[in-house]
């Protein structure tokens, strides 16, 4: 080991036993009492008590007040721990160096994603060509003041003129869509809300995208209800949501959760189907005819319908579509489906497991 990588461990090991064994001084120190409520519920007949079920309210103002004197113990403690400047002034260090992304081709200008080292998000830069200078397309660290609102996902349409684009404040889960000319840099006047747990994908003709949703909650428990009955909608660029085209939806299934994704030559969507965070999915998709003339109401054809493993969908090649499957194979292959005779023996594999 060398000395730096022994200094630095012998560091982060004196911090853990600072944090882990903190002595007297910290063992009595006086918590905040978090008071208890009569809630209880009734789970197919058991009872189930839930006594601080006040604290799932993170807005209210016994929850707040809550979290600020546990925030005063908690930072007081840290604070005063010897070593925590050094293992942040070494971890200053070790993170200061520019790391870049892969880039990506969108039309005729090209993509990519750099950090100069201790930005808090990466900046997206764009190239004209790949002998042009590179210019700072979006920087996402300038969307709000405290940096709290970060740039979740984009994706640009097939020429290249307009990127769809997410972004979530405060660490939420929910995400706001919005649509950017990529000529002008400027923002249109579309505005996505309600989104969680989503892919975007634009027809090839760049008339607009796919995208999930849920319904919007009730006023005060934006990040209290269950997220359930999530539908797939496509949104025209230019028009409101509230006039999105429903593309598919599962009232008897509200757990399912479901994402399109336009082939790349524009023929086909797959839609995707999870449950929950189960890695096996359910594969669909649409036919939809000419890629430039999308029939988006094109019914929805079920292909792989078991819930038996996982499919993730790579390319395809007109009918012939690839994915790769832990499907008798544990540790994964790579099998192409013939949509026009997908039974299971006509499969082939490509690279074995």
């Amino acid at each position: 080991m060398s000395p730096k990588i022994s200094k630095i461990t012998s560091h982060a090991i004196a911090l853990a036993f600072l944090i882990l064994a903190p002595g007297q001084t910290f063992a009595q120190t006086d918590y905040p009492q978090a008071k208890q409520v009569d809630q209880t519920d009734d789970y197919h007949g058991t009872i189930v008590a839930d006594p601080y079920r006040w604290l799932e309210d993170t807005e209210a103002a016994d929850t707040r007040a809550w979290i600020e004197a546990e925030n005063e113990i908690t930072f007081a403690y840290l604070n005063s721990i010897p070593e925590r400047e050094y293992v942040r002034e070494r971890l200053t260090q070790l993170w200061n160096y520019e790391r870049y992304q892969t880039p990506r081709k969108a039309g005729g200008r090209y993509f990519f994603e750099k950090n100069d080292g201790l930005q808090n998000q990466s900046v997206v830069y764009m190239q004209a060509s790949l002998d042009a200078e590179p210019v700072v397309f979006f920087d996402p660290n300038t969307l709000s003041e405290d940096g709290t609102v970060a740039l979740t996902n984009y994706e640009f349409s097939d020429d290249g003129n307009l990127m769809a684009y997410g972004v979530a404040a405060s660490g939420s889960d929910w995400r706001e869509y919005f649509v950017r000319d990529v000529q002008t840099g400027d923002d249109l006047a579309d505005h996505l809300s309600w989104i969680k747990g989503s892919s975007v994908s634009w027809t090839l003709d760049g008339a607009g995208f796919f995208y999930s949703r849920y319904a919007a909650p009730e006023e005060g428990k934006e990040f209290l209800a269950a997220n359930l009955n999530q539908k797939l909608y496509y949104h025209r660029v230019g028009t409101k949501q509230a006039d999105d085209e429903l593309i598919y939806e599962r009232p008897d299934q509200p757990e399912w959760r479901f994402s399109m994704n336009v082939t790349d030559d524009g023929r086909y969507g797959v839609l995707v189907v999870r449950h929950g965070t189960d890695v096996r999915r359910r594969i669909y998709y649409k036919d939809f005819g000419d890629p430039e003339n999308p029939q988006l109401d094109a019914d929805v054809v079920k292909l792989l319908d078991d819930f038996d493993a996982a499919y993730s969908f790579s390319s395809n090649d007109g009918p012939i579509w690839y994915f790769r499957t832990n499907l008798e194979a544990p540790r994964y292959r790579v099998i192409a489906i013939d949509i026009e005779n997908p039974e299971a023996e006509n499969w082939r594999t490509l690279v074995p497991e």
